[in-house]
């Protein structure tokens, strides 16, 4: 009986510390996404406040101009016009981030760092859309026609980035040399 009682007591605290360390990873990554939703939504403000609409400022030569622009679209203007659709895309993207980082935290650190620049950059433009009725854009590379983006943008494509990265060094790739023809 008493060796029972002791057994219940240690898996007990094993599963209580396994879910203190979940709890502490999933905190970890909505604090590192409320910074990177702060800086976003600074930045925008700040440039907004500095240069306004329909200026642009020269920032690094032939290579970075600070142009704000107003975008109703999506990644590379995709779905122009169509803000309603992308705010509450934004809305559900954001809530199903959340409930997977609550639910089940994750078990690498490229992917706790790419779930956190995943939610900061899209919570990032979706408060854009859900306040302004589109998200602000201001950084225009020169040398290469491209679309003007903001810190939330780059923040997903750092997220895709270390999540490939992630499944790459995670994942016992191999590759059979030896063919049978």
């Amino acid at each position: 009986m008493l060796n029972n009682q002791s057994s219940f007591i240690i898996i007990k605290k094993i599963i209580s510390k396994d879910m203190n360390s979940q709890n502490k990873k999933s905190l970890k990554i909505l604090v590192y996404s409320i910074y990177i939703i702060l800086l976003d939504q600074f930045s925008k403000l700040l440039v907004l406040n500095i240069f306004g609409f329909e200026k642009s400022k020269n920032i690094i030569p032939k290579l970075l101009n600070i142009t704000l622009v107003k975008n109703t679209g999506a990644a590379f203007s995709l779905f122009s016009n169509s803000t309603t659709f992308l705010t509450y895309t934004s809305i559900i993207a954001s809530l199903i981030l959340i409930l997977i980082i609550v639910k089940s935290p994750p078990r690498t650190y490229f992917n706790l760092i790419g779930l956190s620049y995943l939610l900061g950059g899209t919570v990032g433009n979706g408060i854009d859309r859900v306040f302004k009725g589109y998200v602000l854009d201001f950084l225009e590379l020169v040398p290469i026609t491209f679309p003007i983006f903001n810190i939330a943008d780059i923040s997903i494509n750092i997220a895709i980035i270390l999540f490939i990265f992630d499944t790459i060094k995670t994942k016992n790739i191999s590759f059979n040399t030896n063919k049978n023809i």
